[in-house]
């Protein structure tokens, strides 16, 4: 029989005692020595800034040096201080942890940067004119009208591709998930929407513009919808993908409940599947739309850089916002009105901007209204 070890005054046994052995346990190695402080990983990084500064004073760096060597100093004295006082697993992951806190702060350096610097240049430019002029007329030599031309561009091409491009793409990926899955020709399909992701936008825009030059037989067609004709090619493969990736995810036990239940087919795609997987479809067509948002290449070939508002897409050439920013660079050479000019063009950045971050935020909130609901 095992005898129970003699207790300490606070109720605690002296040793360990394996009931199959006759001596007690061997510690673990692994098992913390000691714990750092709380503020161990603050502490470690103002002495890693006081070696930097101290070097950058003594040699008479920049800003850029000193954080360097703060950061090395950081990631070589926190892991070791760890290593000294707990252990060296725990040492490993507080040097993997400041690997991936650096990883992170450097990914987010330039986002950070950017938009400060278009927050900052271009909130001076919003205003009431702003939005609701175009640049015909005088303000076409001293900058001083609007982007209401560009913003009736970018959402009448954009509505055109999506137009075009979103029903295609969700027919596709239905069939390529619930009717040609396995099959020769889905195979092929998938290949070939594969190849369509990584063509150059340039490629689009001359598709485009070869198309309704044919097809109109002018030699230099400007038109709207060809600018949505060639964004909906680069809309296309996105959104295949998006929904077919979606339509992958959706449980096969659903599909089979609901055929078990004499439903049709088409009738189970439509309100089985689509619904279950609607929040994603919604989420990749918009990530789509606020990728084509943005091109500017295809939409100058075929779109053109015009500065009066155009409705009509099948007559005249438009502007957006991107290709009124390319426009744009060229007037702020001018000495006179360039301050004027650099002004538009960073206002119309933070508008096409805040227009792609909008979009996204919807997505997010249709996504979740219309998302299945799970109760308990």
């Amino acid at each position: 029989m095992t005898s129970t070890p003699p207790a300490e005054p606070g109720g605690r046994a002296t040793d360990t005692i394996d009931p199959f052995s006759t001596g007690p346990l061997p510690p673990d190695p692994t098992a913390p020595a000691g714990r750092l402080p709380r503020l161990a990983a603050l502490l470690t990084g103002v002495v890693a800034l006081a070696a930097g500064g101290l070097l950058g004073v003594i040699l008479g760096w920049g800003v850029a040096p000193v954080v360097a060597v703060a950061w090395v100093v950081f990631v070589v004295a926190f892991p070791l201080w760890s290593l000294l006082v707990e252990n060296r697993r725990k040492a490993v992951d507080r040097l993997v942890t400041t690997l991936v806190w650096t990883a992170f702060v450097l990914a987010m350096i330039p986002l950070v940067s950017l938009m400060v610097t278009v927050v900052a240049k271009g909130a001076p430019a919003i205003s009431g004119n702003f939005l609701t002029a175009d640049m015909s007329g005088r303000a076409l030599l001293d900058g001083s009208g609007g982007i209401f031309h560009a913003l009736v561009g970018t959402l009448l091409v954009t509505v055109i591709a999506a137009v075009i491009a979103v029903p295609v793409g969700v027919l596709t990926a239905v069939w390529l998930v619930e009717y040609g899955k396995g099959t020769r020709l889905a195979g092929v399909i998938t290949f070939l929407v594969d190849v369509m992701t990584g063509i150059p936008s340039i490629v689009a825009g001359l598709f485009a513009f070869a198309f309704f030059q044919v097809v109109l037989a002018e030699p230099l067609p400007r038109l709207a919808v060809g600018g949505g004709v060639a964004l909906s090619l680069l809309m296309l493969p996105t959104v295949i993908r998006a929904v077919e990736e979606m339509l992958k995810l959706v449980p096969e036990d659903l599909r089979e409940a609901s055929y078990a239940l004499g439903v049709p087919k088409w009738r189970t795609i439509v309100k089985v599947v689509l619904p279950t997987a609607v929040a994603g479809i919604v989420t990749g067509v918009t990530l789509a739309v606020a990728r084509v948002a943005g091109e500017t290449a295809p939409l100058l070939l075929i779109v053109g850089t015009a500065y009066q508002t155009n409705w009509n897409p099948f007559d005249g050439g438009t502007a957006t916002l991107p290709t009124f920013i390319f426009g744009s660079l060229s007037k702020t050479s001018h000495f006179k009105y360039g301050d004027a000019w650099s002004d538009a063009i960073w206002g119309a950045a933070l508008v096409l901007i805040v227009i792609v971050m909008t979009l996204n935020v919807v997505a997010r909130v249709i996504g979740s209204v219309f998302a299945p609901k799970t109760g308990k």
